[in-house]
């Protein structure tokens, strides 16, 4: 019974902690087009700016 409650706050503390993943503008390195994605694109790809809160890199994140 304890380990049954123990999981259940731990998995409560999990959940409460858990957040979207931000979203970051990337600049490609060979023509300078923009692309908003929340992980790297790859060698060709630059980080232009962020964070944001949406998909469509619009309305910017705060920082922590």
């Amino acid at each position: 019974m304890k380990y049954l409650i123990a999981t259940a706050l731990l998995a409560a503390c999990a959940w409460a902690s858990a957040g979207p993943a931000p979203w970051y503008k990337w600049r490609s390195k060979i023509d300078g087009t923009l692309s908003c994605a929340q992980s790297p694109l790859g060698f060709g790809w630059e980080l232009a700016s962020g964070p944001y809160k949406d998909s469509r890199c619009e309305k910017p994140a705060l920082v922590k």
